[in-house]
């Protein structure tokens, strides 16, 4: 007797391995369906081309058909506009300019809502205003859809080479499945809480970001000034306690770093008009919240000035461009 239930028993531990490898195999198969993308533009098309790299199948559209073309050549579907992704893929990440562009993509006339499945999962990677990610959550809710927002950090740089950092808002128990697909295209994917608190995460993040590009933008332009060599000024500097991604990793002044923008005539990277937009909603933010932010408020100014004065095309780090021809006049 005894021998007959240790073979029974053998044979349902067989039968339930069995069982959890064609589940486990199931869900792996399930992982790789296919993935919507809207926006490929200088973040979004290295983003989808990791996508693609990873195994997925794309299907993306963009508002100018020329940004397609490398996507469609390495494997990439493209559909005429983002309701049609939504009617093909259950798994959508868009990537936009600002929050007008993010509502008209969601709600607009051939907008990801107006054809969602339920039970899809849309991600937002733009950099926008946290209650504009609020409202498109509650409008994705009332179609059975899940949205969250993902902003990220690193620039064309990270995005080319999958080492992104995403800071991701939305409900904890969908984190896991949106995980999945950004670490394909980030090193770090960071769980900040409820909707609208990854935004927060980034306003925050590029506010920083551009005082210590103008910080470091003045220091070196006094270091000249003064009859140092840049080179060398950014050595020291890098090895002091003035030390900063802007100094160290995206250095601003012509020469001294290859691989930037600031040695290709500040062409490429993360535009001056984008980063004036970005502290254009810190402003708001502040206000709303009656935060103090001198600083943040006096590098908004900084940055409009410069969209006024032709560098709006610019990377960011032609501020020290600007600073220059400013001791001129």
């Amino acid at each position: 007797m005894a021998a007959v239930l240790r073979a029974s028993r053998c044979l349902v531990e067989r039968c339930c391995k069995h069982v959890d490898i064609a589940l486990v195999s199931t869900r792996s198969m399930a992982s790789k369906t296919q993935v919507g993308f809207v926006g490929l533009g200088n973040m979004g098309n290295p983003m989808a081309k990791n996508l693609l790299k990873n195994g997925y199948p794309v299907i993306a559209t963009d508002v100018f058909p020329e940004s397609c073309k490398e996507v469609q050549e390495l494997g990439a579907q493209i559909v005429d506009n983002p309701a049609e992704v939504a009617d093909k893929a259950d798994r959508i990440i868009t990537m936009l300019p600002s929050s007008p562009n993010v509502i008209d993509v969601y709600t607009g006339p051939n907008g990801i809502l107006k054809k969602v499945k339920k039970g899809s999962l849309l991600i937002d990677s733009s950099t926008i205003d946290p209650a504009v990610s609020k409202e498109m959550a509650a409008a994705a809710e009332k179609m059975g859809a899940v949205f969250m927002d993902a902003p990220v950090s690193g620039g064309v740089g990270a995005a080319s080479s999958g080492k992104l950092t995403f800071m991701v808002g939305g409900a904890e128990e969908e984190f896991t499945a949106a995980k999945e697909l950004l670490s394909c295209m980030g090193a770090n994917v960071v769980y900040c809480g409820q909707v609208g608190t990854g935004q927060a995460a980034k306003i925050c993040n590029n506010m920083l970001l551009a005082i210590g590009m103008i910080g470091t933008s003045e220091t070196m332009n006094l270091g000249i000034r003064l009859g140092l060599d840049p080179k060398l000024l950014a050595k020291i500097l890098n090895m002091s306690s003035g030390r900063c991604w802007s100094s160290d990793t995206y250095n601003p002044v012509p020469g001294v770093m290859e691989g930037v923008p600031s040695g290709n005539n500040y062409q490429g990277g993360f535009g001056t008009q984008l980063m004036a937009k970005d502290l254009g909603l810190a402003q708001n933010t502040a206000t709303n919240t009656k935060t103090p932010v001198p600083l943040g408020s006096l590098s908004h100014q900084i940055y409009r000035m410069m969209c006024a004065r032709g560098y709006a095309n610019k990377d960011f780090s032609s501020v020290f461009q600007f600073l220059r021809e400013e001791e001129g006049q």
